[in-house]
């Protein structure tokens, strides 16, 4: 492959690293090293041998500050610092072989095993090893024992933390695995939401849409005739009424086939302005964009406290407050009026279709008489807030607004 750096490292797979009681006693390893060599002869100096362990005890530490960091690090840095310890131990292995300098070459093989790729791994462990097996032979009295043993301990080192390493990798390749199953199975299930979505506004655009449609057609044809046979004016009231109520449920049937689909939902506002000049809208705290799950359901809740109020409240005057909070959006719709206000049971299909919208939405909804009237409160968690901006944002940046007739809308 062209353009490809052998000795660039490899992006950290695992949060944990080396293991823990590993890289304790590394740490305690190298500090031993450093103070054997800061006490044994010859001593660090500005002449002769001293100046050469001066200058290997500097290489040494470098190296370590260099090579030691978990993180991945730019290509040749962790290198860098390996090649400065593996000369420094070289050093120390000449000129103080009473020291335990010689030992960095442990650090060497084993930050090269566990944190480089394979190739360049290889390549300065097995050369720090060879070049100290080389001044061995020349400064031990008992060479060749002392070298067979510092191949014999320091080989099976390489060999273990290549194993950790590559354990390291399967498993977080496991583990990436899993989170892309976790990932595709959310997908799949989202496709499939969103295709029965799509079948059940399929059919209720052909069943019910064409039958509120023919309906609305019918009573409409009905109303005229009876009003040109001068029937009794109650009857083509009634009839008026009928009409008007199959074209209310057409015009909402057709909403609720958008909604399926995921067309753009009608604002709070316009459910302000079909209820009556007495409904008032407040938003309060800085709008957040909404996913479409929670826009349906904060319409869908409006909708329907304001049909109870319209159907059922003694109430003369309704006020519908949105508040966005850290933690969530709140939805009030509550009624005050004279008279004691008609409480919709908690039983009824309406509140329960809202309650178990809420909860499906990780949100709750809680419904109520209150001093003067009746009340319904909706609220939805944050985590169904991001998505694309729908027909919930309001029309002014401000951070709270009130406005009869929902001049303001969410």
């Amino acid at each position: 492959m062209v353009g490809v750096n052998p000795f660039r490292e490899l992006p950290r797979l695992s949060e944990s690293g080396p293991p823990r009681a590993l890289r304790v006693f590394g740490l305690f390893s190298m500090f031993v090293v450093v103070v054997s060599t800061l006490t044994t002869d010859p001593v660090p100096g500005l002449e002769g041998d001293g100046l050469l362990v001066s200058i290997a005890v500097v290489l040494f530490c470098a190296g370590l500050a260099a090579s030691a960091p978990l993180q991945p690090l730019p290509p040749g840095v962790r290198l860098t610092g390996l090649l400065a310890v593996a000369v420094a131990s070289c050093i120390f292995a000449a000129v103080q072989p009473d020291s335990a300098g010689f030992a960095g070459v442990y650090y060497v093989v084993v930050i090269a095993g566990i944190r480089m790729p394979r190739v360049p791994a290889t390549i300065i462990a097995a050369g720090t090893l060879a070049a100290e097996v080389v001044i061995i032979s020349h400064v031990h009295d008992k060479a060749s024992g002392t070298a067979v043993g510092l191949v014999f301990s320091v080989v099976p080192w390489f060999l273990i933390t290549r194993l950790i390493r590559q354990l390291a990798y399967r498993r977080d390749k496991l583990e990436r695995t899993v989170e892309e199953l976790r990932e595709s199975r959310e997908a799949a299930t989202q496709s499939a939401a969103l295709a029965e979505r799509g079948r059940m506004a399929r059919d209720m655009h052909d069943v019910l849409a064409h039958s509120l449609s023919a309906l609305a057609l019918q009573l409409e044809g009905t109303r005229l005739l009876a009003r040109d046979r001068d029937a009794d004016p109650e009857v083509v009231a009634g009839l008026e009424r009928a009409h008007r109520l199959a074209a209310s449920g057409l015009a909402e049937a057709r909403q609720a086939i958008a909604a399926l689909r995921g067309d753009e939902l009608p604002s709070l506002r316009d459910l302000a302005d079909a209820f009556g000049p007495n409904a008032t809208l407040t938003v309060i705290g800085t709008p957040r964009e909404t996913s479409s799950e929670a826009r349906l359901a904060l319409y869908r809740t409006t909708q329907e406290a304001l049909t109870n109020v319209r159907k059922h409240s003694a109430g003369d005057r309704v006020d519908i407050r949105i508040e966005y909070a850290d933690d969530g959006t709140t939805l009030l719709v509550q009624d005050h009026g004279p008279g004691a206000p008609v409480m919709v049971g908690a039983g009824g299909y309406g509140l329960t279709g809202m309650r178990e919208r809420a909860e499906l939405l990780g949100g709750r909804l809680d419904a109520g008489p209150t001093e003067d009237g009746f009340k319904v409160e909706l609220w939805l968690p944050v985590a169904n807030q991001p998505a694309p901006a729908g027909s919930f944002a309001p029309q002014a940046n401000t951070p709270s607004e009130t406005s009869p007739q929902g001049e303001a809308s969410p």
